[in-house]
Parts: structure tokens; C-alpha cells; sequence
């Protein structure tokens, strides 16, 4: 009995040690061909309807980074346009809002005023500063205040790419009306749509007065010399000069210059106009100019363009799209390290030609507009990016990064409205508006 029972046990015991040097060396072999892992931080960064139109741009882009910084990874999303605002307002104040977010200075100042962003004053030297136009990078500064005496100016964002509107226009129109040249100030606008109307029946421009569609006419405030606020943030429009703004507009609508669906339509209504032939001039990006050609092409044929309509104070508008890093972000070095690549003078100008935009890197803008130059092609969207580009000289973000700024132009947009279908008279509504807006701040 004892035979037996040891040489099961024999037996058991050799299998134990066979099994105990298989699995030793198992995991020798496989200690030997896994490589180690590696500490790699994923980067989110969120855009704004970019896909899938750049996608391949994207990828390109963020394989390159990521050859470039090993242990570096982008997780790249992109959001509707409509959706971005709720979502990062949401992100934000969970505390899990991306690493990097393409926003534009408008919105993301909203945000900045609640210290939502990082500092970029801290983040980044004053030679990689000084490599962005000086306006552009001026228009992502807000000043934060702890208390009513301790207020400190900070940077929340890294300039990216910008559009420009310039004026198409409808030579042929034109030609019917008498006109000889497009206006260039918001004077001659209103003596071009006199011309327009008397002669052809037709609207000269369209102006949407919609809060949450167009900057355009409070815009117009800064163009013709008005400070939308002073230095303490107060209303600084209730002035002559800002009734005089007021009056301009009410009298083109009450002398029936405007379609009466400024009130209810935006922009884009304004370019269908245009493409049906109902509209003599509309302000636009050089990038909508393939869109007329494709929907309207005989309106195309006819078109010419110009430089962007301004006022007294020779200042042109501007639209920026930004790079900004949360606050809260455990990455923060990464994530400037990746904005800076995103925004580099290359990678700007090669984002710009694709996109039809304009960049914001000195260097870039310099090689753009040099190849705009060397470039034989004479048609209308090539002479468009030039005056786009060249004009931005004299543009910049016309409306100071605030708190609550669109309720500002709600204020204003709205009195302006009410003096159109003589509701009150135009001083009582600069009033209404100036007061409005004193109250909420």
C-alpha cells in the first residue's frame, strides 16, 4: 500500500515541478518579447466642425506631434458649432473639460471671466508672443478682478486662424443704379442704397439685427469712432456720437433701405439675397465666394469685390478662432506645448491655404500673402483672400472680450428695433440701452 501511495505521489509531485518550470518559463518568454509600457499622455483637443472636411489635415498634424514628443498621445474630437458652447460650459464646471478647445474670443471670454482658463502670460515667453499679430493676440486679454482693487490682465488665448469680410458686389446692378464704385464707408453705403432703390427697386445691403446671428452693427459703433463701454465697464454709447450710430440704421429702415427681414433673419439670409439677384452688395468671407459660385453662377460672373466698409475711425472687423487651455487641465504644459505646434508659423499657413483662411503667426501671414502675389490665377476668390489678407492691417476684434457681452448687444440691438417701428424715439432707446446694460453690471 505504501508502494503505491508514493509513487502517486511520486507522480504528482513531478508533474507539479514540470508545470512550475513550464509556467517559469512562459512567463521568461513573454517578459522578453512585451515591450515595456511607456507613460503616454493623451492630450484631448476639441475643434469646431472640422470634420470630415480636415481630417486628413488633423491626422497628419498629430502624427507629426506625436513622432515628435514619444510619450505624447492626441485624442482629437470635434464638435457640432451649435453643440460647442453647452458642452464645454458643461465640461468646464465638471472638471473634465478637454486639454485644448478651439473657441473664438467672444465665448471663450465668457468663461475667462470666471478664471476658467489658464494664464498663458505665465505659460508663454514674450519672444513666442511676439510672433502672433499684435492686435489679434491684444483681443484675448481680459481683466479679472478678486476684488474692486486687486484686478490683474490676463491671457487666455493662442491666436489660430482668422477670416476677414470683404464687400461682393453686383456690377451689373451697379451699372442699372448709376453707381461707378463700391462704397468703402458706412456714408457712402447710404447713398449707394438710395441709388440702388430709386433705380433698380432692389436693397442695396442687408444688416441682420438678430442678437445671437451678426456683430455687424455693433461693430459699426466702434467703426464710426463709439466706445461701446469705458474703463469701468459702464455704457460710454449714450452720447451724440452713439445716437448719431442709432439714427444711421433707424433711418435706412424707416426710408425703406433695409428688408424688413433684418429682424428675423441672419446672415446667410443676406447671401441667398445676394445669389438671387435681390441685393446689390453683401459683406462675407473670401471662402463663400466658391458657394456663390456653385449655387448662382451667372450672380458670380458678375461680381467684383472690395475692401471691407468701414467708418471714421478706419477700423476693419476681424473674426478670430483661438486655442485655449482649461484651468483645471493636469497636462497644462502639454497642452501649450501642442496649442503652440497647432498655431506654429508651418502648420498655420498650410491650415490657411486648405481652409481659405487667414493666420495669425507673422511669419505665416508674411508667405501668404507673398504667394497670393506670385500667384498667376486672377479670379475673383484669389483677388478676395489678397484684400483680405492685406486689410488686416488696419482689423481687429472690434468687441472687447466681456462679461455678458451678448447681453449688451441684445440691449442695443433690441432698442435700435424698437426706434425702427417707432416704439420710442432714438434717443430714449440709446437710453433704455445704456441704462439696461448699467444695471446689469
Amino acid at each position: 500500500m505504501f508502494f503505491l501511495s508514493w509513487n502517486k505521489s511520486k507522480n504528482n509531485l513531478v508533474t507539479y515541478i514540470l508545470w512550475f518550470i513550464s509556467g517559469l518559463l512562459i512567463t521568461l518568454l513573454v517578459s522578453c518579447t512585451t515591450p515595456k509600457a511607456t507613460s503616454t499622455s493623451e492630450i484631448e483637443f476639441w475643434t469646431m466642425q472640422l470634420q470630415p472636411q480636415f481630417t486628413p489635415f488633423f491626422t497628419e498634424l498629430n502624427q507629426s506631434f506625436e513622432t515628435q514628443n514619444v510619450d505624447n498621445k492626441i485624442l482629437w474630437v470635434d464638435v457640432p458649432w451649435n453643440a460647442m458652447e453647452s458642452k464645454i460650459l458643461t465640461a468646464v464646471s465638471a472638471k473634465n473639460a478637454p486639454d485644448v478647445v478651439n473657441l473664438n474670443p467672444d465665448f471663450a471670454s465668457q468663461l475667462a471671466s470666471r478664471n476658467a482658463w489658464l494664464n498663458l502670460d505665465t505659460a508663454i515667453t514674450p519672444e513666442i508672443k511676439a510672433q502672433y499679430l499684435p492686435k489679434i493676440w491684444e483681443a484675448n486679454k481680459i481683466e479679472l478682478c478678486e476684488t474692486e482693487n486687486q484686478c490683474q490682465t490676463t491671457t487666455f488665448g493662442i491666436p489660430w486662424y482668422l477670416t476677414t469680410t470683404v464687400t461682393v458686389y453686383n456690377q451689373e446692378l451697379f451699372k442699372n443704379a448709376g453707381i461707378e464704385k463700391p462704397p468703402s464707408t458706412y456714408e457712402e453705403l447710404a447713398i449707394v442704397a438710395e441709388k440702388v432703390k430709386s433705380k433698380t427697386g432692389k436693397y442695396a445691403f442687408f444688416v441682420p439685427l438678430i442678437p445671437t446671428d451678426s456683430n455687424e452693427v455693433l461693430q459699426s459703433f466702434v467703426q464710426m469712432g463709439v466706445n461701446l463701454v469705458d474703463d469701468q465697464g459702464k455704457a460710454a454709447f449714450n452720447t451724440p456720437e452713439g445716437i448719431n450710430v442709432f439714427r444711421y440704421w433707424v433711418d435706412l429702415y424707416q426710408k425703406d433701405l433695409l428688408p424688413p427681414e433684418i429682424m428675423t433673419q441672419g446672415h446667410r439670409h443676406g447671401v441667398e439675397l445676394y445669389q438671387a439677384g435681390e441685393l446689390s452688395l453683401v459683406g462675407t468671407g473670401a471662402e463663400f465666394l466658391k458657394t456663390i459660385s456653385n449655387n448662382a453662377p451667372t450672380i458670380y460672373q458678375q461680381s467684383g469685390v472690395a475692401p471691407q466698409i468701414t467708418g471714421k475711425a478706419n477700423k476693419r472687423s476681424v473674426s478670430v478662432m483661438n486655442l485655449v487651455i482649461p484651468k483645471d487641465s493636469d497636462k497644462s504644459e502639454k497642452a501649450v506645448n501642442y496649442a503652440l505646434f497647432v498655431t506654429n508659423a508651418d502648420n498655420q499657413l498650410n491650415f490657411a491655404q486648405q481652409a481659405n483662411v487667414l493666420p495669425s503667426h507673422n511669419e505665416a501671414i508674411a508667405k501668404y500673402i507673398n504667394n497670393l502675389e506670385q500667384d498667376s490665377n486672377k479670379d475673383l476668390v484669389t483677388e478676395a483672400r489678397k484684400i483680405s489678407a492685406m486689410q488686416l492691417d488696419t482689423a481687429e476684434v472690434l468687441i472687447p472680450p466681456l462679461k455678458n457681452i451678448s447681453q449688451l448687444k441684445k440691449f442695443i440691438y433690441e432698442n435700435i428695433q424698437s426706434a425702427m417701428l417707432k416704439e420710442k424715439t432714438i434717443e430714449q432707446g440709446v437710453t433704455d440701452a445704456a441704462n439696461q446694460w448699467n444695471n446689469l453690471t
